[in-house]
């Protein structure tokens, strides 16, 4: 029998009307989310019945979205005392977490830009896996190249096994351009299919930073690519593989010891930082990014 799945509306809520009696109130519609692609909710609206179910102090929102995901749903909703009607197509839980993970990465974006005045560029790797690999290339190629300078954020990187061909792509140094007939100049690296950003930059890690993450920040201060800013890594870096047990279950087993170049191990030993910068209490709340900022100060500092 498949599991039932949840929908998710792409909506999250007021915490305090919540608390207080039970009122959903729209605090932010996800981009790209079933309530932003029906285009009529807003924050600050009311959501009051979910297919003519009403929302209550003792309902429970998810149960009224069980086996919602992909159909027709039809919520209540009510703005500045008007009530409507707004059709909507759920989402499953692992869709919405995307989304708002890519919205996260637009914010931290646009705060980059707009601190250092349209300099620099910002990248966001969340794991070390071939899919964020590619994800790479398409935020450097497509929002970075023209950029003086670029963010490299690796915060809650929680690891995988590409550091070496993400390393690659802030290592390569171009020396050759190329014009094909009748095309655009292209610096020879790109042209020859290997990804080279080419462009100065400072690393952002935090103590949320693990495994093959903390691989590549190493890496990244070993080579001198930049300055490192943030907090020390979570020193969780030991390579494992999956041992079967005779019941059929598995357990995850470890296989490689991991040192740095000085001999050190890298297990129970956080990777260092060359700028110690935290994040105060709450900032989340007001818009702000202390290690974000620190770090464009330090780069823009570099580029002077």
């Amino acid at each position: 029998m498949p599991a039932v799945r949840t929908g998710r509306l792409g909506l999250r809520f007021e915490r305090e009307p919540f608390e207080a009696n039970g009122t959903l109130v729209v605090r932010e519609v996800v981009p790209l989310g079933p309530a932003s692609l029906e285009g009529s909710i807003k924050v600050g609206d009311h959501l009051l019945a979910v297919n003519g179910t009403p929302i209550t102090p003792s309902t429970n929102l998810d149960s009224l979205l069980e086996d919602k995901a992909g159909k027709r749903t039809v919520l209540s909703i009510e703005t500045t005392g008007k009530k409507r009607e707004a059709i909507v197509r759920p989402v499953p839980l692992q869709v919405e977490s995307g989304l708002l993970y890519r919205a996260w990465v637009q914010e931290r974006r646009a705060y980059v830009d707009k601190v250092s005045g349209g300099k620099l560029g910002y990248v966001h790797i969340a794991a070390m896996g071939d899919a964020d690999l590619a994800q790479l290339y398409l935020d450097l190629d497509a929002q970075n190249q023209s950029k003086q300078g670029v963010i490299v954020d690796v915060r809650n990187n929680n690891g995988g096994y590409v550091n070496g061909r993400v390393i690659d792509v802030f290592a390569r140094h171009n020396y050759l351009l190329m014009t094909p007939r009748d095309g655009t100049t292209v610096p020879s690296r790109q042209a020859l299919g290997q990804r080279s950003l080419g462009l100065p930059t400072a690393l952002v890690t935090n103590e949320s930073t693990l495994s093959d993450g903390e691989d590549f920040t190493e890496g990244y201060r070993t080579l001198e690519l930049g300055k490192v800013v943030g907090t020390p890594t979570a020193g969780w870096i030991i390579f494992t593989g999956s041992a079967r047990l005779i019941d059929g279950s598995a357990v995850r087993v470890p296989g490689d010891r991991i040192r740095d170049t000085r001999g050190q191990d890298m297990e129970m030993h956080p990777r260092p930082v060359d700028i110690e910068q935290l994040r105060p209490l709450g900032e989340t709340e007001t818009g702000e990014d202390a290690q974000l900022r620190k770090a464009v100060e330090t780069l823009l500092t570099q580029l002077k």
